[in-house]
């Protein structure tokens, strides 16, 4: 971590005084390019204000184009921004776009006036422009010039990347590199910066999503070139050991480092510490796992060397009769997020997605999930999204019973958990939470990638903890002979439970394991292992491709079965505020190897919840088709009779 800062507020009203010029640069200026080439030919057209950037109406009179009327070099941001407008009225997008940049122009020239004046180089420049600047200065004057454009830049894409963060979605755009960065004075260097920028606002920003992503990954080439010039400038150290704070935007401006912050939830819900989930040894321990899991994530690459190393868990599906601690589950590791969280200074953004959020209008349900799952998915966060009762929320396909809604909801998380598009930073993860998971889409529930079995206290031990637990203090009664909590040592639990699964546990799946085993005897190679897949797939044809990576998934996330010590999420410049590389050193010196036991326990596992699931169902549908033939019976029973 840096050393100590000298905070400084940046008063609003200095803020606001530079916006009359912010807008102007926005509006309108020449620039003619000195280290990039242009992108684009088409200039946004000059207008002016009040005017909409595209007209309503085009002639289709043959031969009647307009012409631009801009001169080459001409650059309008804020029209090329509007011009994206389809109907002539800005977007909410386009809205949070103007404002966006307008605000980080007018932080960006407020910290270079404040520099100036702190640096001595108002003075200079009066003098310079009154011709009696002496000759033994001009040195002094032309380094402080370059520390201001490179102060400006940087606090300019830093600005403009913090105020855009809650915005963005998952849609990412590759701009290259940033090369118009022009250091000879702070106008020269944002006419630079603007130019490009507006290049590539041309080039990528084809909607709303495509532009907001367009200017956040140019703020970060920005932050990064002015980074890696600043390395070698002089007279720096005014900006980079003192700090800035822009108090009505939460915006800290700490030398070249970016402010990272985003906007979090706060959580009022009513959290429960480890020791009081009983039971659900297997459970508990992944959730603990994950939630540290998650803290690993890196805010400057938007990777988490989990998600790299091959042990990140994405999607989850935690099932278990009614009562058997699912939501104690949730309160668990959402309150163990918050408080990793709060001692790292990491924006934590929690919700649900419920019952309520399923609409009788036509594409409502379905616009719901999405922005579920863009505001957990936001890589500027660490996330934690719950689906409690999805076997409720999203309906399986070609069932009749299921709403509109439903469908729509299933096709969103299909597509989200595991889709074309789906790419998995490491900073959030999905929980899906059932008691009947039976009903769920079987392909919606294959995209859980872990399954957590909720199954409660089960042990004489587990009954006895749980009663004291619930009873509270305010008794005389005796423990008796029992060691309180004893049981619930996570350690050995976990290691029980996961030793129960060297056979499995659904009657359907032993038949298969027996056979297979008396075939070919102990399944220790990865021939007999395949083997084994392939009888369960003939046994249940729902077992695919997609059960066999979750598994793989599973045993990498054995191998990867590092308890990072809780030293590390409580004084986070041991681990969490390392460089992204070293993470990655400090995790590859804990891997396990992979073990042919861990592979048949998480084989046998996640078969067993497939069956567990299919025999379910299939009790199910049967007892719904005896059901109903039962009615048929009493109903053609009270027909005849009625005849007679």
């Amino acid at each position: 971590m840096s050393s100590p800062r000298d905070t400084m507020e940046l008063p609003e009203a200095t803020i606001r005084s530079h916006y009359a010029a912010a807008l102007a640069l926005l509006q309108g200026f020449d620039h003619a390019p000195r280290l990039a080439s242009p992108r684009s030919t088409d200039p946004a057209p000059e207008r002016s204000p009040g005017i909409p950037g595209r007209p309503r109406f085009r002639s289709t009179t043959p031969g009647l184009v307009s012409r631009p009327t801009t001169r080459p070099g001409t650059v309008h941001l804020l029209a090329r921004i509007e011009s994206a407008a389809d109907d002539g009225l800005p977007t909410p997008a386009i809205a949070t776009a103007a404002q966006a940049l307008r605000r980080a122009l007018a932080i960006a020239l407020a910290i270079g006036e404040t520099l100036a004046d702190r640096t001595g180089l108002e003075e200079l420049k009066k003098a310079n422009l009154e011709t009696r600047l002496p000759e033994t200065r001009r040195a002094e004057f032309s380094e402080l010039l370059t520390a201001e454009a490179l102060a400006v830049l940087h606090t300019f894409g830093n600005a403009l990347a913090f105020l855009l963060a809650p915005h963005l979605g998952e849609t990412t755009v590759e701009i290259g590199g940033v090369d118009e960065v022009l250091t000879d004075n702070p106008a020269l260097a944002l006419h630079g910066a603007l130019w490009e920028l507006d290049q590539d606002i041309a080039a990528f920003a084809s909607d709303d999503a495509h532009l907001l992503a367009t200017l956040a990954a140019y703020a970060e080439g920005l932050m990064a070139k002015s980074r890696a010039r600043a390395e070698t400038a002089a007279r720096l150290a005014p900006f980079t050991t003192a700090s800035w704070k822009v108090d009505s935007d939460d915006l800290t401006i700490a030398g070249f480092t970016p402010a990272a912050k985003a906007r979090g939830t706060t959580l009022t819900m009513a959290f429960k510490k480890p020791s009081e989930v009983i039971g659900n040894h297997i459970a508990k321990y992944q959730a603990m796992k994950l939630a540290k899991m998650l803290m690993a994530y890196d805010f400057d690459r938007k990777l988490n060397p989990f998600a790299e190393l091959g042990g990140f868990i994405f999607t989850f599906m935690g099932d278990g009769a009614p009562g058997t601690g699912k939501t104690t589950l949730i309160q668990m590791m959402a309150g163990l997020l918050n408080d990793y969280c709060k001692a790292a200074g990491y924006p934590f953004r929690y919700q649900n997605f419920s019952i309520d959020q399923i609409d009788s209008y036509q594409g409502k349900s379905g616009q719901n999930a999405k922005a579920f799952i863009s505001t957990i998915l936001d890589p500027a966060v660490i996330g934690f999204g719950t689906i409690d009762d999805i076997d409720q929320i999203a309906g399986k396909r070609g069932d009749r019973q299921s709403s509109a809604g439903q469908q729509e909801v299933t096709a969103v998380f299909m597509e989200a958990f595991a889709g074309a598009n789906t790419v998995v930073r490491g900073n959030c993860t999905f929980g899906m939470f059932s008691n009947f998971p039976e009903n769920v889409d079987d392909a919606l529930r294959q995209r859980a990638g872990a399954r957590f079995l909720v199954d409660g206290p089960q042990s004489r031990e587990d009954y006895i903890d749980i009663l004291s637990l619930l009873l509270g203090k305010n008794h005389a009664i005796p423990l008796g002979t029992h060691d309180l909590f004893a049981a619930q040592a996570i350690q050995r639990a976990v290691a029980d439970s996961f030793a129960s699964h060297n056979l499995p546990h659904e009657t359907g799946l032993r038949a298969v394991w027996d056979k297979v085993s008396a075939d070919l005897g102990p399944l220790d190679t990865l021939a007999k292992l395949g083997s084994y897949l392939k009888a369960i797939q003939t046994a249940d044809p729902r077992f695919t491709g997609r059960a066999v990576k979750n598994i793989t998934d599973a045993v990498k996330v054995r191998a990867m079965d590092v308890d990072l010590p809780d030293d590390w999420m409580e004084k986070p410049d041991l681990f969490l505020f390392q460089p992204y590389d070293r993470k990655v050193q400090m995790l590859r010196e804990m891997i396990r190897p992979i073990t042919v036991e861990m592979v048949v326990q998480e084989i046998n596992r996640y078969a067993d919840s497939e069956f567990r699931y299919a025999d379910k169902s299939d009790e199910v549908a049967i007892s719904g088709m005896v059901r109903d033939m039962g009615r048929a019976e009493e109903a053609k029973r009270r027909y005849l009779e009625g005849r007679g």
